[in-house]
């Protein structure tokens, strides 16, 4: 008799369900367990958690300084477009609605050639004490 009632509430419950995923459409932006570059996402393995966002600002003509991030960065593009260089591992150019989960111990820098400022959504996914970015020596 339970395994009836059960099933009579899973079979009553099921439409439901598919009613609430039609409710709230998503637009995926990233699955992935890789860096932009191909590298593994690892999260740091000390301190307490820690989510960083901000919206970082490219103005046209300009580039930001060499950098890496040790611990995971997903950018998303809202307006203007970037060109990354990765120096060996190569360009990358990203515009407006791209998201992607930036290189890790790939140094790189963003650099805006076009004429409208390059604004960029950036969350860190680090943990206390660990930078979200690290300035390189050229």
């Amino acid at each position: 008799m339970r395994m009836v009632t059960f099933a009579a509430l899973v079979a009553l419950l099921s439409p439901g369900m598919a009613l609430a995923e039609d409710a709230y459409p998503a637009v995926k932006l990233v699955d992935t367990t890789k860096t932009v570059v191909g590298e593994d996402i690892r999260y740091p393995t000390t301190g307490a958690p820690k989510v960083h966002a901000v919206v970082v600002t490219i103005a046209p003509g300009t580039e930001t300084v060499l950098h890496h991030h040790p611990a995971p960065m997903f950018a998303y593009i809202l307006e203007g477009e970037v060109t990354v260089d990765y120096g060996a591992s190569g360009k990358q150019t990203f515009g407006p609605g791209a998201g992607f989960v930036e290189a890790m111990n790939v140094s790189h820098k963003g650099l805006n050639t076009g004429t409208v400022p390059v604004r960029i959504l950036a969350v860190s996914m680090g943990a206390e004490g660990t930078e979200n970015v690290v300035v390189d020596k050229k």
